[in-house]
């Protein structure tokens, strides 16, 4: 990168959107530069539900004290919604909307339907959740009436620059922040392992925990690489002349569930490096500032995926908790002091880590009780050689050694000076305001003033002054007396004053005219936009229109392959009473048993393209029916992947992204959109079906009752429902094969190991997830255990579903993979139930089977 980049101040500066979990972080990110912030309700329906949010109570008095100081709201409504809460949505919304928010962050596909309906005036910003990784996918949701998209994390500037150059709207980039390993939007690890999903808000972090690597059945020792899914913290701090150039138009910082300091501390150093770059100015932050970000929060700090994929330096495996800063290491003991080598200074109170096993409860940590250079006490942070009196006891048995690093984790003093940045009565951000005063004598005093933003406002005086006798008011005394804005937002930048027959005027009338500006200001700023709403009922009307909905752009879609194909409409689609099994097969042995087994509707799923070509003469030969697979993530560059599957001649696509339901459509191929596309509720599968989907496949975040739920509200037979499968748990841009398998750093140098072994990941209670590499190197871990939801099939069924599937994972003997489908075949049939099936299971099954997210009988509410 360049150390300045000219004619950025041609540009429009971007936005800096702050991380809001409570007042206190609003009120520091308004007091130290940000520009918006994004917060959640503690009404739920927001991905961080365990941040203490906001009450819809509180929101209009918090978007006033927002726009008072200039700054605009984005409530987060960003998890996914089920039918039954569509609603309660609604009249989410309508508070939203006369509160007075700047926009609304969405997930879910139907919800944003719901609110353009409810509230054309409203914008919507497409959520990360939403998973927009091209330009492709982004054009798909502008007809929602979205306004504004957050980018995935997971792409680099080039790719930003390529989305940029020709998406259709507004893009916004995280800058700073957490990052998750599995895609957002795209992880149902908790869901998996916990009944708590993350597309609801309830993240169980999986990803920090330690797992231990297994390659071709052997355990593999990778020393103290433990954490092999836990990102580094993202910190593009030097790289907002980049973003800025690429076009980006908002820069946000992740941390909803962090303190005020860390949001002070990361909001104050973004503001500044965004002043700089517009500037021209090259930006470099000060070790000063370096620390500041580290002591806050941070697991190591790093470009993430912006500056390209570098497996190993994404995620080192070392650690997965707060390490702050690295200040030193131990060259000994003496006593209950620690003899220590500081690079960076420490005083009494600051807290430190000693480096450990985390996992094996190896790691020390505590507060410093005294510093002591050369045998003194230290007041002051001091640096070098010196010795550390930690808490009573908390050396005993443990393990030090020459060379254990020491982490600085807390430090009061910075602590004290960054809550001061926000808390103090006087505000310590002002807004710019252009005064016009008009002064002559006999007529009225009146005023304009203008923010910096353009916000303005007009107020008069009944006071007619007389000519001065002695001496007239000028535009000094005007100035100095306006400029009196203490306790308020405002700072005077300049004064005209339209001055006619040489006034008197008395200063308690200035002073009057002065809190009547002030008065009148806030008054417009704080006065919310008219934005008018539909007649209440929305949600219900809308749910109505689906579930009557029989989607004749879809239903032609469905066909569309028969010329293709040169095969007749009845051969690819089973009669539309007749309940169906469809089986996802992850190679060919798999699909040649499938079709042993009877099976005539199938996906393949291939880790190698070129198999498809032989996946469909096999298909085909057998009188079956077979759609391949897209990939979940669409990046820009791989266009060429709908080529390939177009050349094998499917009947069909399984799409998992909206670019792939797009080329589908475009391309007249018969589509089904997967689970991947998070259709939780009726409006979502609706809009999909009008988009070109002959079929939608239940998202995976739906229980037992709401599937039936879901299936009462939208046409039964629009449903496809995954019943036996390991969960796809992460979805990653990281690569563990290439992390730890490979001298490699990313697809370019790796040597593709995922093409020889076959690895799994075992978590803390022993379970072993496979681990499959897809053609775009991205990665999935699967849950060891297969869900069934055989009970469920029956009542779905009286309910109209009449497309269920089978997903198998690892090659078995194909006798075993015969059973498993018989035993679903027949209970389509009714020839047994949906207990004889799990008992079955349950007896056959070397890791065990589970009823996950299907479990009867369920809570409703397990998964909040």
């Amino acid at each position: 990168m360049s150390d300045d980049m000219p004619g950025l101040n041609r540009l429009a500066a971007p936005e800096l959107l702050a991380p809001a979990g409570d007042w206190d972080c609003a009120r520091a990110a308004i007091e130290n530069g940000a520009d918006a912030i994004y917060f959640g309700l503690d009404a739920g329906f927001n991905a961080r539900y365990r941040a203490t949010n906001f009450s819809l109570e509180s929101l209009p008095e918090l978007m006033a004290t927002l726009h008072r100081r200039g700054v605009l709201g984005y409530v987060t409504l960003n998890t996914l919604a089920f039918t039954d809460e569509l609603p309660q949505l609604e009249e989410h919304v309508r508070q939203l909307a006369a509160a007075g928010v700047d926009a609304v962050l969405v997930q879910d596909l139907g919800l944003a339907r719901m609110i353009r309906a409810i509230c054309p005036a409203l914008p919507i910003h497409a959520s990360t959740q939403m998973t927009m990784t091209a330009a492709a996918t982004i054009a798909e949701i502008k007809q929602l009436g979205v306004s504004r998209v957050v980018l995935a994390r997971e792409l680099s500037l080039a790719e930003i620059r390529k989305i940029a150059a020709a998406a259709p709207m507004p893009l916004e980039a995280f800058v700073h922040g957490a990052l998750c390993v599995a895609y957002s939007g795209q992880c149902l690890t908790s869901e998996s392992l916990g009944g708590r999903s993350a597309n609801r808000g309830h993240c169980a972090q999986a990803c920090r925990l330690d797992y231990q690597l297994i390659c071709d059945g052997e355990d593999v020792d990778l020393g103290d690489v433990k954490y092999l899914l836990s990102p580094q913290d993202l910190a593009a701090i030097e790289l907002v002349p980049e973003l800025v150039a690429a076009g980006i138009a908002s820069l946000k910082i992740e941390g909803r569930l962090k303190s005020p300091e860390y949001v002070a501390a990361i909001t104050a150093n973004y503001r500044r490096a965004i002043d700089d770059a517009m500037r021209g100015a090259a930006v470099h932050p000060s070790p000063a500032a370096r620390r500041e970000m580290e002591l806050t929060f941070s697991r190591g700090l790093a470009p993430g995926w912006l500056a390209g994929n570098d497996h190993k330096r994404l995620v080192p495996g070392l650690n997965s908790a707060k390490r702050g800063l690295l200040v030193g290491e131990v060259r000994g003991r003496r006593g209950d002091r620690l003899v220590v080598a500081l690079t960076q200074p420490l005083a009494k109170g600051d807290g430190i880590v000693l480096d450990g096993n985390r996992a094996a409860g190896e790691e020390i940590g505590g507060r410093v009780y005294q510093v002591f250079l050369h045998g003194e006490p230290q007041e002051e942070p001091v640096a070098g050689a010196v010795e550390l009196l930690l808490p009573p006891g908390l050396l005993d048995g443990a393990r030090t050694y020459a060379g254990q690093l020491i982490w600085q984790t807390d430090d009061p003093r910075l602590i004290k000076r960054l809550r001061a940045s926000y808390s103090g009565a006087d505000p310590a951000r002002r807004m710019a305001v252009d005064v016009q005063v008009r002064a002559v004598v006999g007529e009225p005093l009146t005023l304009r003033a203008t923010c910096e933003d353009g916000v303005a406002a007009e107020v008069a005086h009944e006071h007619r002054p007389e000519a001065a006798r002695n001496r007239p008011t000028d535009a000094t005394l005007l100035r100095e007396q306006l400029a009196r804005l203490g306790g308020t937002p405002y700072e005077l930048r300049t004064l005209a004053a339209e001055i006619v027959g040489e006034p008197m005027i008395p200063l308690s009338v200035l002073g009057q005219l002065r809190k009547q500006m002030i008065a009148a200001l806030d008054e417009a700023r704080i006065a919310p936009a008219e934005r008018p709403c539909a007649e209440p009922g929305v949600a219900q009307r809308m749910m109505a229109a689906a579930q009557a909905n029989l989607s004749p752009v879809a239903t032609e879609a469905s066909r569309a392959d028969s010329p293709r194909s040169g095969r007749d409409d009845n051969q690819l689609e089973a009669a539309p009473n007749q309940t169906t099994l469809h089986v996802l097969c992850r190679s060919l042995k798999q699909l040649l048993a499938a079709i042993e087994a009877g099976a005539t509707q199938l996906y393949a799923d291939f880790h190698d393209l070129r198999e498809y070509k032989s996946a469909v003469t096999a298909a085909h030969d057998a009188g079956a029916t077979i759609y391949l697979a897209s990939l979940r993530i669409h990046k820009p560059g791989e266009d060429g992947l709908f080529v390939a599957l177009e050349k094998a001649a499917a009947d069909g696509w399984l799409v998992r992204n909206l670019a792939a339901l797009a080329a589908a459509r475009q391309r007249g191929i018969a589509a089904i959109a997967d689970f991947s596309l998070n259709a939780a509720n009726p409006l979502t599968v609706e809009w999909l079906r009008e988009q070109g989907a002959a079929r939608v496949t239940a998202s995976y975040d739906l229980n037992r009752d709401q599937l039936l739920e879901l299936a009462a509200a939208a046409p039964p037979r629009d449903l496809e429902v995954v019943v036996h499968q390991h969960m796809p748990m992460f979805h990653m841009e990281h690569c563990v094969f290439c992390a730890v398998l490979s001298p490699g750093r990313n697809k370019t140098d790796c040597g593709r190991p995922c093409d020889r072994h076959e690895v799994k990941l075992r978590d803390r209670v022993g379970a072993e997830h496979v681990l499959h590499a897809d053609i775009g190197c991205r990665n999935t871990l699967y849950n060891a255990a297969a869900q069934s939801g055989a009970e469920a099939v029956r009542p779905l069924m009286e309910q109209g579903v009449r497309h269920f599937r089978v997903e198998l994972l690892a090659d078995a003997p194909t006798r075993e993979t015969r059973r498993l489908i018989g035993l679903y075949q027949r209970l389509l049939t009714g020839e047994i139930d949906g207990r004889e099936v799990w008992q079955s299971l349950r007896a056959e099954s070397r890791v065990g089977v589970t009823r996950g997210t299907l479990e009867h009988p369920r809570n409703p509410l397990a998964i909040l």
